[in-house]
């Protein structure tokens, strides 16, 4: 096999939320693609970073009174912690908030603006005026310009695919304030997609993007809009790097986030001695390998690539998209607590099984996954538990009490070891074609295999008779290198079973090659249980466990601007949710109410239990203002609340609606006061 030089990159996360398990789809699929290639003896470098730029992390860290920087550091730390957790090898995990970053997208600009492919025109950009801002793209909500589908952001449509400027959308709404934009004059600077047209159909249609993939882009080529010109360019106030030679432009987001793939390797390639151009000049012979989620498809296929060609910068050797994740067969829900976060899963289960479930479900298209719960349960017990460490656990106890750890000096069965290693290059194959499923089945068929192996010969009754023990031995060195064979298989899928695995072996590092040879007339270790079932209570404990989290995140966090017409609160909303549509905000009934009385929550740093006098109904809810309030001091005082929120079971009781407050958070929370000539019940609009 000819070793091959190869770096491989996941999509970068964006640093303004948790790692969720949607999130460990495709870095679980990434890293074991890494572990297999590094297992065949080829050189392959995995980097990824945190996409630290654009308004909404601006916004939620004036919303916590904290700078971006500090942000950016803190969820910086818990995404790297959450990875580890997960066995996630990258050669360097970075951020686009790097000198690094800064460097190559200044370089790849100017390298543009002099090939031709910048252009400044002034625009007119939608405005929020009671914001007092530009809204970026996913701050405005409406009608997909091209296929009509409502609650639209305003940059791309998920329905279709279309990419467009913000004032393209029909009927739009300022996602921060609620208002409609008005339309402003401002300068802007674009991107001349059309420019590469030739290059970009001959990329397309050089497997370099999954059928389908492509198939979809094409589609650009022959509508009405074409490849349209790409702003690549913010106004302030902006979190991001400035435009070079401009006073209050910054570079879009999207423009220096895959630019982080170079700048991660660059931060590595120095501090290892690595020759960055090795693989990153248009001529290189070293392969590069983007895995990422259908949705971020046309940035990465089509945008990526012709900067990537202005620049005089190699192209991908290959963009490998993947579906969504759902759970229990539906998109993955908060209420429901199966809006899972890493952190969670992994205080209460071995990221192991989640990685071999994953494995079994994972082709090589584009379809969503399903992770269902029950059949997770089932099949990491099954498959990991029932089968692959079973062989181990039945065999290598005749050896460590029988035989003082020695394996036999042959093996009884060669024909069938051989048979395993054969299955060596179809495996191989599926994982090189990403087609993990396929190498699981395959996989799981010897692991049948050696379970009716060790069923059939019966060395427990053998073993009693004390003239047959030379059998048990050697059965049972068949059985320990066949339970050999298919842990080296899926070491990638499963790198800690695997790491326990070869210390129990006591024969080094399992390489794909270490199949080729059988392990005989040597010492194993006293053999240690290497993984556990998985109980359902465990996973219910997960879910509940979750579901608390999200509550208490919720609760904790100051929902200040959903409604309350203020340029203050506007800057302090936290305005992108996975969750909430524009038509369900509109379907929110904001009431006064008078809080009647104020309670500490025991066990809670920041909630407050309030008793809300509605205009002659009392409601029970939970806000998160400790931190600016006293509970003494609220009683008396009026507030804000959505009155018709369902009510929400917490570990401190049931909250029957929402609190609003104003203000950038911490101490700075504010409230209505008894003379604002409110009353209670009197509905806010």
């Amino acid at each position: 096999m000819q070793p091959r030089k190869i770096l491989v990159t996941s999509a970068l996360p964006y640093a303004n939320g948790d790692i969720h398990l949607g999130h460990m789809v495709e870095h679980i699929q990434t890293d074991i693609w890494v572990r297999f290639q590094r297992m065949c003896g080829h050189t392959c470098y995995y980097v990824c970073a945190d996409d630290a730029h654009g308004t909404p992390i601006m916004l939620r860290a004036q919303k916590e009174g904290i700078t971006p920087q500090e942000l950016i550091d803190r969820v910086y730390q818990q995404h790297t912690r959450d990875f580890a957790g997960f066995n996630i090898s990258y050669d360097n995990y970075y951020t686009t908030h790097s000198e690094e970053n800064r460097y190559f997208a200044e370089y790849i600009y100017k390298a543009a603006c002099a090939n031709g492919d910048i252009e400044k025109r002034t625009i007119k950009q939608a405005y929020d005026q009671e914001a007092k801002m530009f809204l970026p793209d996913r701050f405005i909500k409406g009608e997909c310009p091209r296929c009509g589908t409502p609650d639209q952001y305003g940059d791309n449509c998920e329905n279709c695919g279309a990419t467009y400027s913000p004032t393209d959308l029909k009927n739009p709404i300022s996602v921060i304030s609620g208002t409609k934009p008005v339309e402003k004059e401002t300068e802007h600077y674009f991107f001349k997609l059309g420019n590469f047209e030739t290059f970009l159909r001959e990329f397309l249609q050089s497997n370099a993007v999954q059928k389908e993939i492509a198939n979809k882009q094409m589609e650009w080529f022959e509508s009405d809009q074409g490849l349209s010109d790409w702003d690549v360019s913010r106004d302030a106030p902006y979190w991001g790097f400035k435009i070079p030679d401009s006073d209050d432009k910054y570079f879009y987001v999207w423009l220096d986030a895959p630019i982080g793939y170079l700048a991660s390797f660059k931060n590595l390639c120095d501090r290892i001695g690595v020759d960055f151009n090795e693989y990153w000049k248009p001529d290189s012979s070293a392969e590069v390998h983007h895995f990422i989620g259908k949705d971020i498809a046309y940035f990465h296929t089509l945008f990526w690539p012709a900067l990537l060609k202005s620049g005089n910068f190699r192209v991908p050797t290959g963009v490998h998209c993947h579906g969504f994740l759902t759970v229990n067969g539906t998109k993955m829900s908060k209420s429901r607590g199966t809006f899972i976060q890493a952190d969670v899963f992994l205080r209460h289960l071995n990221p192991e099984g989640l990685r071999y479930y994953f494995a079994s479900k994972l082709s090589n298209n584009v379809d969503d996954i399903d992770l269902s719960l029950d059949d997770f349960v089932q099949r990491v017990n099954s498959d990991l538990v029932g089968k692959v460490v079973n062989i181990a656990s039945r065999c290598a106890g005749f050896i460590n009490k029988r035989f003082d750890n020695q394996l036999a000096a042959q093996l009884p069965d060669l024909a069938l070891y051989q048979s395993f290693a054969d299955a060596s290059a179809s495996i191989a194959d599926s994982y090189e074609k990403r087609r993990y499923s396929q190498a699981i089945r395959d996989i799981m068929a010897l692991a049948d295999k050696a379970n009716q192996y060790v069923d059939e010969h019966k060395p427990w009754v053998l073993a009693k008779d004390e003239t047959r023990l030379a059998e048990v031995q050697a059965i049972c060195t068949q059985g320990i290198n066949l339970f050999r064979a298919i842990v080296a298989y899926l070491k990638p899928v499963v790198p800690q079973l695997a790491a326990d695995s070869e210390s129990f072996l006591n024969a080094g590092e399992l390489t794909w090659a270490s199949v080729q040879v059988p392990l005989v007339a040597r010492q194993i270790t006293p053999f240690k249980a290497l993984m556990t079932r998985i109980e359902r209570a465990t996973v219910d404990a997960m879910i509940e466990d979750n579901k608390q989290a999200l509550d208490q995140a919720t609760a904790s966090a100051t929902p200040a601007a959903e409604g309350v017409s203020t340029a203050t609160s506007h800057l302090s909303a936290d305005p992108i949710s996975p969750e909430i549509q524009y038509d369900d905000f509109a379907k929110l009934d904001f009431r006064v109410a008078k809080i009647i009385k104020a309670a500490a929550v025991e066990g809670a740093d920041k909630l407050v239990q309030l008793t809300l006098d509605l205009g002659g109904e009392t409601r029970n809810v939970f806000a998160g203002i400790k931190s600016a309030y006293q509970p003494g001091e609220l009683e008396g005082r009026l507030t804000v609340m959505v009155a018709n929120l369902a009510p929400r079971k917490m570990r401190f009781g049931v909250s029957e609606g929402m609190v609003l407050a104003a203000g950038p958070g911490g101490k700075d929370l504010f409230v209505l006061t008894p003379d604002s000539g409110a009353e209670p019940g009197m509905r806010v609009k």
